[in-house]
């Protein structure tokens, strides 16, 4: 059993606070093949993303994937990369200040935000050693998928849960693990959308992009498959579109196995071939831009359309830190927090700061030395 951590300047009489944690996938600190190398290194070492027997997916990952890859990803991110950075990264930082800005106005006590990413900085320890630095004793966490999948919320639970085993004193916690149909979620997407076409007209098509899952996941009980179709449904319906004018795909896959269908790659170079004058593009599985968005989509599968004979493909931008988006994700962390001190009006009531006044003399009379 690992020795369990503490915080060696720990001090009675502190305020207690409310941590919020919102996780994001992760990114390369540059463009480089040696910052993807390290970024991949870690993101498909976990059994949660690559489930294949770890001894034999060790040989592959190291002996090809590693070999290859890095250098084929950092000429994509090359593509995307901006002055201050990875867009995904600075996306999730603008949501991060954001809600915190919204939250302290929204909560009466004590609320201390968050970012974090599964695979690189900053990383999720170090997010959770900030917060115990703050006297967070209770702790929301709010991995940013709209939709669950063992691979993605499934893994930041792990990791969340394996840090916090290791502490002394383990704060009251509270997970989220999907919005995937939240009436919020879905009028925010549906708002990006209508605001997107309000600028630009409508297109003859709109594609629902999901990233992509090996088809054994779905086999298996992951309820990522399902919970995409409903959001692509609840979505279009409440844009008024028929049928014949929506349609889902999911994207990014590698290796020959069969993964989710259809595909994203595929329904767009049929369409391509259909002579399809104007698609658009969006992926409500993304809560921020990123390679597999504004690269992927915008850029490669752009040109893949064109070549096939189709016309315009436009890619609609993720909500990132719209004003609807921040809302909403405020409301679901409030939501979720409900009952919790830090939500409650009398929290920054005097008698609360005479109770925490009186509950330091009486530590210090028993004893204790701050």
């Amino acid at each position: 059993m690992p020795p369990f951590e503490s915080t060696s300047d720990y001090e009675h009489g502190l305020p207690e606070s409310l941590g919020v944690l919102l996780v994001n996938t992760g990114t390369p600190d540059a463009p480089t093949p040696v910052a993807v190398r390290r970024y991949l290194t870690q993101f498909l070492s976990d059994p949660r993303v690559v489930e294949f027997p770890r001894w034999i997916w060790w040989l592959v990952l190291h002996a090809y994937v590693l070999r290859v890859r890095p250098k084929q990803s950092a000429t994509k991110y090359k593509k995307i990369w901006t002055d201050q950075g990875s867009p995904l990264l600075l996306h999730s930082m603008d949501i991060a200040s954001a809600v915190q800005q919204k939250l302290s106005t929204h909560l009466s006590g004590n609320t201390h935000v968050e970012l974090a990413m599964s695979y690189s900085n900053p990383l999720i320890e170090n997010a959770l050693e900030n917060m115990y630095r703050q006297c967070v004793r209770r702790l929301l966490v709010l991995p940013l998928y709209p939709q669950y999948s063992g691979t993605t919320t499934g893994s930041v639970f792990d990791t969340v849960t394996a840090a916090l085993s290791r502490r002394r004193w383990v704060p009251e916690l509270h997970f989220v693990n999907h919005y995937h149909d939240s009436t919020e979620y879905i009028s925010a997407i549906a708002a990006s959308i209508r605001d997107f076409w309000a600028l630009h007209g409508n297109s003859e098509r709109l594609l629902f992009s999901f990233h992509g899952l090996p088809l054994r996941t779905l086999k298996k009980g992951d309820p990522y498959h399902c919970q995409c179709q409903k959001t692509a449904r609840l979505v279009a319906e409440s844009l008024g579109l028929d049928e014949v004018n929506w349609q889902i795909s999911f994207q990014s896959r590698i290796g020959r196995a069969e993964w989710l269908r259809p595909y994203t790659d595929e329904t767009i170079r049929n369409w391509g071939r259909e002579k399809a004058s104007k698609i658009d593009v969006v992926c409500p599985g993304f809560a921020v831009d990123c390679l597999e968005t504004l690269e992927e989509i915008a850029i490669g599968y752009k040109s893949d359309f064109i070549a096939a004979g189709g016309g315009e493909l436009r890619y609609i931008p993720a909500l990132n830190a719209r004003d609807d988006h921040i809302s909403f994700l405020s409301h679901l962390i409030e939501k979720n927090v409900a009952g919790w001190p830090e939500a409650s009006p009398d929290w920054s009531l005097p008698e609360t700061t005479r109770e925490m006044d009186q509950s330091l003399q009486r530590a210090r009379t028993m004893g204790a030395k701050h």
